[in-house]
């Protein structure tokens, strides 16, 4: 008896540690999740199978294609020229001895909080063939300036409000880099440029493609830029057809093109990602960078900066402030301006306060239960990133007309949708905190008696909490800014600050646009400087 014991205990010793078991309640919530952002594609999928004939023949006309280039087209060249912009930004203000480089770090980031329908109609008072440059070059004989609607328009309001997602996260990226790799390339005799070329860009590559994919996601998905410069794509054909037709079948089949282009983006930036790990080595002390000395390129380089925050963002904040100042000298009043903010931020911290909520057990499974169900809720999850906001809209109105009216045209229907959108700035975020946090606190906790969620809610989730912030803050920015999913879902007489602007620029009311305009670049602010100064968060 005695040998078999000692011989069973080297036996049970060899044999691999099994993999935990996520508890069922974990499973069932990621699950639920899952199947939530999973709901509008289902129902593209249903409403495209039942199209007739003539659906498909209205889709198929070349004018859609026409669509699809355009939207191709946009994406690409907004994408190149915000990642064209936004690395050498990140570089200057992270690397070199760029004089205020910490200021023109925050300059740089602020046109993030810019909506780009808000920056679109910006452009087309101030540089618009009768805007405000016309006015004051009227003077020397200039009765018209050229006209930047269409793609020029949708493309430099495009650029000039979204490149500041490739800056930060490759300034992200630029700060975590050690210093041993750069010093072997130099110790080998290779210059500065041919270390940035061969060795820091190949390392910032994540970080790159990570932006570039948020730039291009946001193009194809974006609705009111187009729309105000007039340049005909995917989104603003759907929500005509949605508006302007009995049959909506079209407008469904359109909108699974535009998840299907969108999953397509997700694809190539996981190509240019690459399949290469960037870890740093392990061992030994890394020095910090030391700043890059720019020499004679000092005062072009700080003109670029200048240049850029000039007209990413003093220019919009300058043609709002004018128009503000003109609509109040014209008689209108700064009361109407109250009710929007206040539904803007209900509506908004209610999407991001569930969206954290929701994206726990999903970032609970998939950085402590690795397998099968818990990569397929993760992944399912980021497909919010591959949905527009227009898609959501038109399945989340299908299934509550049919199936739930009470939720018809209501705040938590709207609110909901913003779960869907957002649901992967909340994870990520989360995960990544979980991560940093060994798995023995928890059996620690459990060792002195408490249960699963005793050891959790006391030990975990004070450590995570920086993580559930920055989600918090992520989602509530972004659903601010939400445009055509609001319109859509919004409850009768229920204005936001976003549907103000839409209302009032669409028209050409740039003195009532301006107010709401201001007060949402404002409290938008405020979970940028909650992202950028209050919650440091690394992601593995």
């Amino acid at each position: 008896m005695t040998s078999r014991v000692a011989t069973a205990e080297p036996a049970e010793r060899a044999r691999p540690s099994r993999r935990p078991r996520a508890p069922a309640g974990l499973l069932v919530a990621a699950l639920a999740v899952s199947g939530l952002v999973v709901l509008p594609v289902a129902y593209l999928a249903i409403r495209a199978a039942e199209a007739d004939a003539s659906s498909w023949d209205l889709i198929l006309r070349g004018r859609t294609a026409w669509l699809g280039v355009r939207t191709v087209g946009l994406a690409a060249s907004v994408t190149t020229a915000a990642i064209a912009l936004g690395v050498p930004l990140a570089w200057l203000t992270t690397r070199t001895d760029l004089p205020f480089r910490r200021v023109w770090s925050v300059l740089l980031a602020l046109p993030l909080v810019i909506p780009s329908y808000v920056g679109a109609f910006v452009l087309i008072s101030a540089l618009g063939p009768r805007g405000m440059f016309q006015q004051l070059l009227e003077p020397l004989g200039v009765e018209r300036l050229p006209d930047i609607s269409g793609f020029p328009g949708a493309f430099l309001a495009l650029t000039l409000f979204t490149y500041p997602y490739v800056f930060l996260m490759t300034a992200a990226g630029v700060r975590g880099l050690g210093s041993s790799m750069e010093e072997a390339s130099r110790s080998l005799g290779h210059s500065r440029w041919r270390t940035f070329r061969g060795v820091t860009l190949p390392l910032l590559r994540p970080s790159i493609a990570a932006g570039g994919l948020l730039v291009a996601l946001y193009t194809v998905q974006d609705f009111g830029a187009v729309s105000l410069m007039r340049f005909p794509v995917f989104t603003q054909a759907i929500y005509l057809q949605y508006r302007g037709a009995f049959d909506r079948t079209p407008a469904a089949i359109l909108s699974l093109m535009l998840v299907a282009l969108a999953l397509a983006i997700l694809s190539l930036e996981r190509r240019a990602r690459g399949r290469a790990r960037y870890y740093r080595a392990e061992g030994g002390t890394e020095r910090p960078l030391s700043p890059v000395p720019l020499g004679r390129w000092r005062w072009p380089a700080l003109g670029v900066c200048a240049a850029v925050t000039l007209l990413a963002l003093a220019l919009p904040l300058s043609v709002l402030t004018y128009w503000l100042v003109r609509g109040l000298a014209g008689g209108g009043g700064l009361s109407s301006v109250w009710g929007p903010a206040g539904s803007s931020v209900i509506a908004s911290g209610a999407g991001a306060a569930i969206a954290v909520v929701a994206a726990l057990p999903v970032a609970i499974l998939a950085a402590r239960y690795t397998g099968r169900w818990s990569s397929i809720s993760e992944r399912t999850t980021y497909l919010g990133y591959a949905l527009p906001g227009i898609v959501v809209a038109l399945a989340f109105v299908f299934f509550a007309a049919n199936y739930l009216p009470a939720l018809y045209q209501s705040l938590p229907l709207l609110v909901i949708a913003y779960v869907v959108l957002f649901l992967p700035q909340a994870s990520s975020p989360l995960r990544g905190a979980l991560l940093q946090v060994s798995p023995r606190i928890e059996e620690a906790g459990r060792a002195l008696g408490s249960g699963p969620w005793g050891a959790f809610r006391r030990l975990v989730l004070p450590l995570i909490s920086r993580g559930a912030l920055a989600g918090f803050a992520l989602v509530f920015l972004t659903a601010l800014k939400e445009l055509p999913a609001t319109l859509l879902l919004r409850p009768t007489g229920f204005e936001t600050l976003a549907t103000e602007v839409w209302t009032a620029a669409s028209v050409g009311l740039y003195s009532s646009a301006a107010l709401p305009a201001l007060v949402l670049v404002a409290v938008s602010a405020v979970p940028l400087y909650v992202l950028t100064t209050r919650v440091e968060v690394r992601e593995r």
